[in-house]
């Protein structure tokens, strides 16, 4: 498939189902594109495409069948738009870095597929406002779902939640005083499972 190169294109690009619950144009949508007036659409859709179906299929359709409604706060960028918000420091990295992540239509150095949404889970706000325990749904994301990598935000718990061939499963806080590595292969607390670290959550939240 071709990038679009007009309305009509896109808006078919948009209309491409994902999953049973996700389309394509949920994903496109970017402060950066909007203010700055760039076009945040795929250099190559079959990749892009590739990558969120199985984004969708595998991470968040599971999410939002067990804890209801989810939310996108960020999801696919161009490489135009990430190298923008990188220079400009704007929250995004390198594009080298987000390669297979947040640009889903380039693989990493390493020749995986990948892709990043950054989700919030609508159900999950008042708790962790409550308790301030992000570490609920990561550890219920841990045990439950095949992620590559996760990096939860402090406004209303939003986490990065990627896909990505070969995964690394990999969880990251930017929220204190708990900030850094929450888990990653090698450390102690990587195996196993970890219910009682989320069994107030479920108890609360459902």
């Amino acid at each position: 498939m071709r990038q679009p190169k007009s309305v009509k294109s896109l808006e078919d690009l948009g209309r491409i189902r994902l999953s049973e619950n996700f389309f394509l144009r949920d994903f496109l949508y970017s402060e950066i594109a909007v203010i700055h007036g760039f076009a945040n659409i795929p250099d190559d859709p079959d990749l892009a495409i590739a990558a969120g179906k199985k984004l969708c299929e595998t991470l968040l359709e599971p999410l939002q069948a067990r804890f209801g409604k989810i939310s996108i706060r960020s999801a696919y960028r161009s490489s135009e738009v990430n190298h923008f918000g990188n220079i400009n420091k704007l929250n995004c990295g390198r594009n080298e870095t987000n390669h297979a992540s947040h640009i889903w239509d380039r693989r990493d150095a390493s020749g995986r597929m990948g892709a990043t949404a950054c989700v919030v889970v609508n159900r999950f706000v008042s708790y962790y406002q409550r308790t301030g325990d992000w570490e609920a749904m990561a550890w219920w994301v841990h045990d439950h779902l095949p992620y590559s990598d996760m990096e939860f935000f402090p406004r209303l718990a939003a986490f990065n939640l990627q896909w990505r061939e070969e995964p690394v499963r990999r969880t990251y806080s930017f929220i204190p005083p708990r900030r850094g590595v929450l888990t990653k292969p090698g450390m102690d607390n990587w195996a196993g499972t970890h219910e009682a670290a989320y069994a107030a959550m479920l108890e609360e939240i459902g």
